[in-house]
């Protein structure tokens, strides 16, 4: 990742930090391992395989910082409580992990998720993803958007920001919607309940995009307004297409071959209509969400985890303004 991927054009200067596999681990310490091989078996995405050296090298020292932010966090909550002359109340610390499709957004949230909780100052770790907060089929359907499923629009936003708001302000029960894969739909009647953790990680694609501006004067607060730290995952396109067909082609040989899979109709088809067919759905749908709504968002990112192959992780870029 060259600097220029980072800083913004016509600054001369970079707002973040950046460093090398070797130098982001020598920022973990004296932080201890924590996962055993079981575990990272567990915690591995479907075409992303985790390594104790990559948990080392990039997990640990981010688990490092991220838990300087969230005491720090918690002295100001102490402080400002103070200062009201108000009772403390807990509210959740609040990470959201962005990036494209296929770039293993789910992966890096479980392993955060995971290490975090080991920390004594927070053991309650909760995680969600904003697939939860799409619209039903039958209403995309309805709009006209199922093409557009993933994108900014096909999101219910004002459910979702009427869920980080209850958890941002420490209510005792925020319930949030459930996605399924597997139906490629919102599942009826199943909830995901979060009852004030100390961390909440909110994974998904379009995370960091911006508040837009009010036309009636009344500000919208967006979703990446209630975060206290965020991280975006980074790769080149080509990368990342690879992947997505990887996954795509894995998916019609386990998942897709069940009959009542919302994609069963690819697992009939040949190999190379099948892969034909994951790179247009990359090409007409993925890329173009990522180009047009995703990556724009980047710089505003605290933190930028650059991949390279076999998704290791080669560089970290931590904001420093």
């Amino acid at each position: 990742m060259a600097d220029s991927d980072i800083i913004p054009p016509r600054l001369e200067f970079s707002p973040y930090q950046f460093f090398s596999r070797e130098e982001w681990a020598n920022l973990r310490a004296d932080t201890p391992m924590t996962l055993v091989p079981r575990e990272l078996d567990e915690l591995s995405g479907l075409i992303e395989s985790l390594s104790v050296t990559e948990v080392e090298t990039i997990y640990l020292p981010l688990s490092r910082l991220l838990n300087l932010y969230v005491a720090a966090a918690q002295e100001l909550h102490a402080v400002t409580s103070k200062f009201l002359g108000q009772k403390e109340r807990k509210v959740p610390f609040i990470i959201g992990v962005a990036g494209s499709v296929a770039i293993g957004k789910s992966t890096t949230a479980r392993v955060l998720q995971a290490l975090l909780a080991r920390w004594p100052d927070h053991p309650r770790v909760d995680l969600i993803t904003t697939d939860g907060f799409l619209f039903p089929n039958s209403e995309l359907e309805e709009r006209g958007l199922m093409d557009r499923k993933g994108f900014p629009e096909s999101f219910d936003s004002i459910k979702l920001r009427n869920f980080l708001v209850g958890v941002k302000s420490g209510r005792q029960r925020v319930v949030a919607p459930v996605y399924s894969h597997f139906h490629y739909d919102i599942l009826f009647g199943k909830d995901v309940v979060i009852e004030r953790p100390d961390i909440l990680i909110v994974e998904g694609l379009n995370v960091l995009q911006p508040a837009r501006l009010p036309k009636d004067g009344k500000a919208i607060p967006f979703i990446s307004d209630f975060f206290d730290f965020s991280i975006y995952l980074d790769a080149d396109l080509d990368l990342i297409e690879h992947w997505y067909v990887e996954r795509f082609m894995r998916l019609r040989k386990t998942a897709f071959r069940d009959p009542a899979a919302y994609f069963h109709q690819y697992a009939l088809l040949s190999d190379e209509a099948a892969r034909a067919k994951g790179q247009q759905i990359w090409r007409d749908i993925n890329r173009k969400n990522l180009e047009e709504n995703i990556l724009p968002t980047k710089q505003r990112a605290r933190l930028i985890l650059r991949k390279s192959a076999s998704h290791r992780i080669e560089r970290v870029a931590l904001r420093k303004l």
